[in-house]
């Protein structure tokens, strides 16, 4: 952290970057992304005071903490005092000392009060992505007087749409108004009288962020409020911090289906050691777990050798099983994280899945043996004289196989859950490795009952 006696100076001044002050944050954001730390931070300095704020309160902004390291000690003071206290939050929470505590320590004793407090709820929880920066009024106000408030504070706050009238001694949540009805309600009557019928909705801070994000989806809310067990607004949590958590959540869980540790930075920036940290783990453990294929083979050697034929359809048995898995695994994962399904619903879930199963593998199994078929009669393949069994068994191994797929890969996310872990766990390669190794089973063991005597 350079530490000069400079004073913050972000007027915009003459420089190769041309007029940028006039760009969108969102581009100025892409410039920044763009430098490296040192040439982002005089970008950034270069900067009105304002436009600056408003480009650090991105969370699209990468390397923000690099970037902070690079500005003398003020200006890095100055800006976060500016930025929402949410997402000045967020920025501490990614700062090393000593930059963190001196960067704190800068702030005025209110606001240091306030990041304090939201850096400590836990990661992930609905109090952790909250803003402080809301309007809330005394239920003893007329309407005119919560609009002339509104106009006087709306600088100050993250959004002025969700209005929270509090009891005048208590300082509980009473009701929660839209800007759209106290517009159009009569300015003499009382704030109350614009105020839905119905309760406000409210959330714990230590509930879980994604709860905040249904509240906000199936109420079409633009802001839900977090109270504390007396009843107390602590803050809100913003419909655009929740878009934030979504794209969050999707990433980590897009990341966790392809069978790797989730990464919370941008891929060119990661680390060549974190990645391969990130990514050598679950490779290692699914690279163990296909050795159990090999052990399966190596069990049905003999079975191999007087059948040859069979050989040939192995990838093809174990594609279509871990295929059926994965989809029913991705399904499952989802609807878990919706609430569409819960814990106690898994067997109505397992008795959903096996007739699935079943018709699927049906209809891949009638089109092997269509395939088997023809190949057989066209002479593009000679399967020998018991083509037909060969046929049948993996037909019937196709059925087998895709309704144990769907139903171990619809049942993993259960198990997962209720033992603790996160579902989105139960990636994609997890539950193929496992059905591949099952699957060798299933098929050597239909072809046992179907091709004993003639090839077995």
């Amino acid at each position: 952290m350079q530490n000069s006696g400079d004073t913050m100076t972000l007027e915009t001044v003459a420089s190769p970057h041309g007029d940028i002050a006039h760009e969108r944050a969102p581009e100025i954001v892409e410039a920044l992304n763009a430098r490296e730390p040192a040439d982002a931070a005089k970008l950034l300095r270069s900067l009105p005071a304002e436009k600056a704020i408003e480009v650090l309160d991105l969370p699209g902004l990468d390397n923000t903490c690099e970037i902070l390291a690079e500005l003398p000690t003020d200006t890095a003071v100055s800006l976060l005092s500016g930025v929402s206290d949410d997402r000045a939050a967020d920025i501490f929470k990614e700062l090393v000392e000593p930059l963190r505590t001196t960067l704190l320590n800068g702030l005025n004793p209110e606001t240091r009060s306030v990041i304090s407090g939201l850096l400590a709820y836990p990661e992930r929880s609905a109090g952790s992505i909250m803003t402080t920066e809301f309007v809330s009024v005394p239920s003893t106000w007329t309407i005119a007087e919560v609009l002339h408030h509104i106009r006087m504070v709306e600088r100050t706050r993250e959004t002025v749409y969700s209005i929270f009238v509090l009891d005048p001694v208590k300082k509980t949540l009473i009701q929660a108004v839209p800007l759209r009805r106290l517009i159009s309600a009569d300015p003499h009557a009382n704030v109350l009288t614009a105020a839905p019928a119905r309760k406000p909705l409210m959330i714990a801070p230590e509930a879980d962020r994604m709860e905040a994000a249904r509240l906000i989806s199936r109420y079409d809310l633009l802001a839900v409020a977090v109270v504390d067990g007396p009843g107390h607004i602590l803050g809100i949590v913003t419909v655009d911090d929740v878009i934030d958590a979504i794209v969050e959540e999707s990433t980590e869980d897009a990341q966790k289906f392809g069978g790797m540790e989730a990464i919370d930075e941008p891929y060119l920036r990661i680390g060549f050691g974190e990645m391969i940290k990130k990514r050598a783990g679950w490779l290692c453990a699914l690279f163990l777990s296909e050795m159990l294929t090999a052990t399966a083979m190596q069990s049905y050697q003999s079975e191999l050798e007087k059948a040859i034929v069979l050989t040939l359809f192995i990838p093809l048995i174990m594609s279509s099983g871990g295929n059926s898995g994965s989809q029913a695994t991705s399904l499952l994962i989802r609807s878990l994280a919706l609430h569409e399904v819960r814990l106690r619903d898994w067997w109505r879930v397992a008795v959903r899945e096996v007739p699935t199963g079943i018709v699927l593998g049906s209809i891949l199994g009638l089109i092997g043996i269509v395939r088997i078929a023809l190949w057989q009669t066209m002479g593009l393949f000679d399967y020998g004289p018991h083509w037909g069994l060969v046929a049948a068994t993996v037909g019937a191994t196709l059925i087998g196989i895709v309704t144990f797929g769907s139903l171990c890969g619809s049942m993993l996310p259960f198990v997962l859950k209720r033992i603790g872990f996160d579902p989105a766990s139960a990636s994609a390669p997890f539950v193929a490795t496992l059905v591949d190794v099952t699957g060798l089973v299933i098929y050597f063991g239909v072809a046992a009952v179907i091709l004993r005597g003639t090839l077995l």
